[in-house]
Formats: C-alpha cells, sequence, structure tokens
C-alpha cells in the first residue's frame, strides 16, 4: 500500500514539474517574440490604435490598457518605471521600446499621454507592466 502511495505521489511531482517545464518554456518564447521588432509599420499602428481607442471611446472610457509584458523587459526589472525616475524609458527593451518611440513620434503630438506602471505584484514583488494610453 505504502509503495503504490509512493508511486502516486511520484506521479503528481512527475505532473507538476513537467507542466511548470511546459510553463517555462512558453515563457521564454513569448519572451523571445516580444524582444525583437515587431515589423508593423506606423500607418499599421495608427489603425490598430485608431480601432483601440474607438472602440474605449465607445464604452465611455477616457483610457485604455494596450499591453502588458513582464518585468524582464526593463533592464532593471521595472525599478525606474516603479520609483518614476526621470529617464525610465531608458530602461525599455523590446516591444515596450517600440511602443513608447511610437507614442512619442507619433502619438503624442496628437495629445495623447502614456503611462507605464507595475499592475501586479506576486509575491510582493514587482510584477508584469502596463501601458495605457490616454486621451483626455
Amino acid at each position: 500500500m505504502m509503495e503504490k502511495l509512493a508511486l502516486a505521489e511520484a506521479e503528481k511531482a512527475e505532473a507538476a514539474a513537467r507542466k511548470q517545464a511546459e510553463a517555462e518554456a512558453e515563457k521564454k518564447l513569448l519572451l523571445d517574440k516580444i524582444t525583437k521588432p515587431s515589423g508593423v509599420s506606423d500607418e499599421e499602428a495608427m489603425k490598430r490604435v485608431a480601432a483601440i481607442v474607438q472602440r474605449a471611446v465607445s464604452n465611455g472610457l477616457t483610457e485604455v490598457q494596450v499591453y502588458r509584458f513582464p518585468n524582464d523587459l526593463c533592464t532593471d526589472h521595472g525599478r525606474a518605471i516603479n520609483q518614476m525616475e526621470a529617464g525610465w524609458e531608458k530602461t525599455l527593451t523590446g516591444l515596450p521600446k517600440e511602443m513608447y518611440e511610437f507614442w512619442d513620434r507619433r502619438l503624442k503630438p496628437l495629445g495623447y499621454k502614456i503611462k507605464f506602471q507595475i499592475i501586479d505584484w506576486p509575491g510582493g514583488m514587482p510584477g508584469d507592466i502596463g501601458i495605457t494610453l490616454k486621451w483626455a
């Protein structure tokens, strides 16, 4: 009986380890994808922004979270963003950096504002970062 119990526990542990490995591989694949340039043109990005804003406005909103990313994509894991330090945008890499640069280049002159902030705190530590676009 004890042997069967030990085997069952070992199978549970193996399944959990397998699931954890799959999650880690998925996260690595996502990070690999979002650290590379998106290949989206400014014109296509403007179309996407217009659609997002239109949908938000029709729902009575004046801001919308447009993206969420792991703090690993900041050179300091989001510390400067959390502290609201001047120059925090220099810590961005990958797709978040591309999005910030697009906002600075195309949306800021139109009056849009952008906010980067830590949006979850797993285990009390900074987690994912959200990008919010505001227009009012």
